[in-house]
């Protein structure tokens, strides 16, 4: 998308002048020229927009416009979870300012730090740097999620950052809250898959910090050693259970059978090592029981339906930004499909 100068609105949802008025108020000196900004292509979900002064470059992070389910679009959630990280062993830009003042841009936002580095999201972009480049960094994923539940939220300032207690139920109970304020159409076997986990609950391991989204194209990759220098979209972050981050990783590392899909996952790539695997580099390096992998990847294949259903939803009512939104709705039943059989087969 091509960056707009300053005097004018800025990208839909990025109004330059106020966010430079804002930023002048607030970081005095922090900005040194106009500005100018683009949106970040890539997200489905929360806004994303990279902008500069024309010498620095910054990220600003906003809930969608229109349709909002504020559990899913906490910017204050996101900013404190990075704030806290930061420092640690898990890589995450360093965050600048929270705004929850939407007379500024119309909805909370946050300004971070730009990370340089390139989010992986297709077979066909990982073809590009070859077999043993790929498994380098599918693997290091692996090794930043064992890190990120290796983390003490308290030690961080973050243990009272959710209830681990009963925290699948919730998570299943939320989801369906979710379907249900998103649903506008029938969807053949959501509601089975839905009944059928929640009769089927494993025991969760103790609880750490999970993601909630963690997959390859939420971090950025970088550097001669192909190293992940920042793990992005932090919006559905929480203390819980650490295998549902486990499971959604599992989930994306899985052929969804598509070609041409707007939604992809990066398992056709040659050198991507299998679920298998990945399950087994996360058993050993975290020391956690992963047998009942089978009911978390069931579980992601669940969550990514209503994600997708909310988008097709806003998608309907004229309230997203960005292309290959046309085509979400078509993806839904298949991620329920697989969800289905995840569970069976297990």
């Amino acid at each position: 998308m091509t960056a707009v100068p300053a005097g004018s609105t800025g990208p839909r949802g990025l109004d330059l002048e106020r966010l430079r008025g804002h930023l002048d108020a607030v970081r005095p000196g922090l900005v040194g020229g106009p500005l100018s900004g683009r949106l970040i292509e890539g997200g489905r979900s929360n806004l994303t927009y990279a902008v500069t002064d024309g010498s620095a470059r910054w990220v600003v992070r906003r809930p969608p416009l229109g349709h909002v389910l504020a559990t899913a679009h906490d910017m204050r959630r996101e900013h404190r979870v990075i704030a806290a990280l930061h420092g640690t062993a898990v890589p995450v830009p360093g965050p600048l300012l929270l705004c929850e003042d939407e007379e500024v841009l119309g909805a909370p936002f946050y300004v971070m730090e730009y990370v340089d580095g390139v989010p992986y999201r297709t077979a066909g972009q990982l073809e590009g740097i070859g077999p043993e480049r790929t498994r380098r960094a599918v693997l290091a994923l692996v090794d930043t999620l064992v890190d990120l539940h290796a983390v003490d939220p308290a030690a961080v300032g973050l243990g009272d950052f959710g209830r681990p207690e009963g925290f699948l139920d919730r998570q299943l109970r939320r989801w369906g809250k979710q379907l249900a304020a998103s649903r506008g159409r029938e969807l053949a076997g959501i509601d089975e898959l839905h009944a059928a986990l929640g009769r089927t609950l494993p025991a969760s391991p103790a609880p750490t910090v999970v993601h909630g989204d963690f997959r390859l194209d939420n971090v950025l990759i970088g550097g001669p050693d192909d190293t992940i220098r920042a793990v992005l979209d932090w919006e559905m972050s929480t203390l819980g259970d650490p295998l549902t981050d486990l499971g959604l990783l599992v989930m994306y590392s899985s052929d969804l059978g598509l070609t041409d899909s707007p939604v992809s996952t990066t398992s056709r790539a040659p050198g991507h090592p299998d679920p298998a695997e990945l399950v087994e580099r996360y058993a050993a390096r975290s020391g956690r029981d992963t047998g009942a992998i089978a009911w978390y990847t069931a579980f992601a294949w669940f969550k990514l339906a209503v994600i997708l259903e909310g988008i097709h939803y806003r998608f309907t009512l004229g309230q997203t930004v960005g292309a290959g939104f046309d085509r979400i709705g078509e993806l839904v039943p298949v991620f329920i499909d697989h969800g289905l059989t995840t569970l069976q087969e297990g």
